[in-house]
């Protein structure tokens, strides 16, 4: 009698044990959802300043535009008065075209904003440095000339890695 009940109580056990292993796969499967609706959303995106000393309503401009697209998730963008520097995120099944996404928002860019030499890139350092000069522009600690600077070494970086 004793064997018994001690056979019902393992077979609860591997039940209860089973029916927590479903729920902890099913809720592991659920978490990523929320992060996709909002990587294509303007939510992602940080507005810089447009007011003095640097104007940066263009960068504003063509984050909008950029992170419209459905293969974006995410956006950097800095300008001067004659060049527009992009650094874009894309989801990870679309990283084998990274290539035909660059030139497509690159085209894009040119087309919507002529009188700036446009430059735009998929690589994750770009896009970290030119997210440290965002916070930098946020916080008024920068002026033309380093501007100018720091966009002209992310320029010999994006060479580097070409």
């Amino acid at each position: 009698m004793e064997v018994i009940f001690l056979k019902d109580k393992i077979t609860t056990l591997k039940n209860l044990l089973f029916i927590i292993m479903v729920i902890g796969f099913a809720s592991g499967c659920n978490g990523n959802q929320n992060e996709f609706i909002q990587g294509n959303s303007t939510f992602g995106i940080s507005q810089v300043h447009t007011s003095k000393p640097i104007d940066q309503s263009v960068a504003n401009h063509a984050k909008e535009k950029i992170i419209a697209k459905e293969d974006i998730t995410d956006v950097k963008a800095v300008n001067t008065d004659k060049e527009l520097m992009a650094a874009i995120k894309v989801e990870n099944f679309d990283r084998f075209r990274l290539k035909s996404i660059e030139k497509s928002v690159k085209s894009d860019l040119e087309k919507k904003y002529p009188d700036y030499k446009v430059f735009v890139s998929t690589d994750k350092k770009i896009f970290w440095e030119l997210e440290k000069v965002e916070q930098r522009l946020k916080k008024n600690n920068m002026n033309k000339k380093n501007l100018k600077n720091d966009l002209n070494k992310l320029k010999s970086l994006m060479k580097e890695q070409t």
